[in-house]
């Protein structure tokens, strides 16, 4: 049954707090903003039944904030998701995926106490930009293509004859530009712009992005719905790395911004679900590292022997003789529904099918689900007629990052000790 509540007003604007797979909220909410809520996904919307004016709304595993404006609707609704994990774990996660070898340990990346992901998340993005920008600019080459008045370059001959047959000028030219207009301040530049649009982020916050914005203020910003420029790690953008990865996170498309027939919607949400699964995945990968050993992540298989079944497990295990000797999987929400008894679900058995799909096809005697903590602890099971052996893993987020890598490399242990392949 849904817990009643109304919105709670901060400032002007009406603001909604859920938790992340909570219970549902019975909420006071203008039609289109609830329609708005559920068809962009960002928690579970229904309508009540009972009460019109009225939604339900619950929390899945998507958590940080978003902003739903109605024409003349007055001030935007902010509904704001938190983590059942503490903010600095989910940092922890985030920036190991990123980059294991990064400055990642706790206390490293600075979230200046903020317990809200948001402002946790500007804060920790601005501080990468300033570090990155303190030497200045990075400067690079971009091909630029224009048509020019004067030759510069080299002359796109083919666009000349088809654009501009027998008229010079102007003259379809390009050529490389030392600038400091290239990808790398191209992403920092369109993530501050980002922030700088999210509801939530602190004033004080908000004063050292616009500075920063200040300093990138010769840089194009990506606009919104085109391609984000790509950039590769060199040495010379070194100083670049951790605010670049930060900056991706910010411009993932987890992030809802539309506006439907005027209706705006315009946040920031990290899924939990995507985030433990890149966590796990690689934090195996670099358990393994030296091994002999090759992991690859979302290795593509087929189930079926005419190759129509296809099939993606999260991390798969090479031995040193290019075969796979193990599979894994990882699972964010652990628990299933209480049942009649009030006795706790455990595991659900769908994913130990999906696994025994996994080792079949592969060839393999054991298969790896690895959990976020739940209500239950590590588990075996072995498949009658089969012989294959699942382990069900239970990973405790709410721990220090080096007992939590110290659980993922027991898992990375079992994994490489597996018998031989059925």
């Amino acid at each position: 049954m849904s817990a009643v509540v109304e919105p709670v007003e901060h400032g002007r604007a009406r603001s909604i707090e859920l938790v992340e797979h909570g219970p549902a909220r019975s909420v006071a909410l203008p039609d289109a903003v609830g329609r708005a809520l559920a068809a962009g996904s960002v928690v579970d919307a229904a309508p009540d039944p009972y009460t019109p004016g009225r939604w339900s709304l619950r929390a899945g595993s998507k958590v940080g904030a978003v902003a739903v404006t109605v024409p003349g609707a007055g001030e935007p609704v902010t509904v704001r998701v938190a983590p059942k994990v503490p903010i600095a774990r989910l940092f922890f996660l985030l920036g190991y995926s990123l980059d294991p070898k990064g400055p990642w340990r706790e206390g490293e990346v600075d979230v200046a106490g903020h317990r809200e992901l948001l402002p946790a998340l500007a804060h920790a993005v601005e501080r990468q930009v300033d570090r990155a920008l303190r030497q200045g600019l990075l400067q690079g080459y971009r091909e630029t293509v224009e048509s020019a008045l004067v030759v510069r370059g080299r002359v796109r001959e083919a666009e000349q004859i088809r654009r501009r047959f027998g008229a010079m000028p102007p003259v379809e030219v390009a050529y490389d530009e030392f600038t400091t207009d290239i990808a790398e301040n191209r992403l920092l530049r369109t993530a501050v712009e980002r922030l700088l649009r999210l509801p939530g982020v602190p004033r004080e916050v908000r004063r050292r992005l616009l500075h920063q914005r200040a300093r990138l203020a010769d840089v194009t910003p990506v606009i919104r719905g085109q391609r984000l420029p790509d950039w590769r790690p060199t040495r010379l953008n070194a100083r670049y790395h951790q605010a670049l990865r930060l900056a991706g996170a910010v411009l993932d498309d987890a992030s809802p911004e539309h506006a439907p027939g005027g209706l705006r919607i315009e946040g920031f949400l990290f899924d939990m679900n995507r985030l433990f699964e890149d966590f796990v995945t690689r934090a195996l990968r670099e358990a393994v590292r030296g091994s002999g050993h090759t992991a690859r992540l979302q290795d593509a298989h087929t189930l079926d022997e005419a190759s129509v079944v296809r099939m993606r497990p999260d991390f798969v295990l090479y031995g040193p003789d290019g075969t796979p000797c193990a599979v894994a999987d990882a699972k964010y929400k652990a628990e299933r529904a209480v049942n009649k008894a009030r006795r706790p679900g455990g595991f659900p058995e769908a994913d130990l099918y999906q696994m025994l799909a996994y080792c079949t096809a592969l060839g393999l005697p054991e298969g790896h689900l690895v959990y976020a903590k739940g209500n239950a602890a590590h588990a075996a099971h072995r498949v009658r007629h089969a012989g294959v052996l699942i382990h069900q893993h239970a990973l405790d987020l709410d721990q220090e990052p080096a007992g939590l890598l110290a659980d993922i490399g027991e898992v990375a242990d079992r994994m490489r000790a597996v018998p031989s392949p059925v």
